[in-house]
């Protein structure tokens, strides 16, 4: 695996761009310059957890049924956390629709 500009081998560095949402992935987008995968993995972060995020600050003010749908976004946003640590991990770069797109062509 290559080192990135952290010391860290790249795969470790993309795994822990998801760890705490999108703040670890905004900690890694600002202290990553060089590392492409490291940048697509923290930018695709920001975006996924951050509308996540937003979509469930949003939604939760909406009685009952925002909050039955804010159950369904947590869900969402376990299994997309667990899925994108993984692959990460494996040193894939695995896109999500929309999101990886936004993230390549940024990082």
């Amino acid at each position: 695996m290559a080192k990135t500009s952290t010391g860290l081998d790249e795969n470790i560095a993309g795994l822990l761009c998801y760890v705490l949402g999108w703040i670890s992935g905004l900690i890694f987008f600002l202290i990553e310059k060089e590392n492409k995968f490291v940048r697509f993995h923290a930018l695709q972060s920001i975006i996924v957890f951050g509308v996540l995020t937003l979509a469930s600050i949003v939604i939760g003010w909406i009685p009952i049924i925002g909050w039955v749908i804010n159950g369904l976004i947590w869900v969402l946003a376990v299994v997309l956390w667990i899925l994108l640590m993984i692959k990460a991990y494996q040193g894939e770069k695995f896109k999500l629709p929309w999101a990886g797109d936004l993230a390549e062509k940024n990082a």
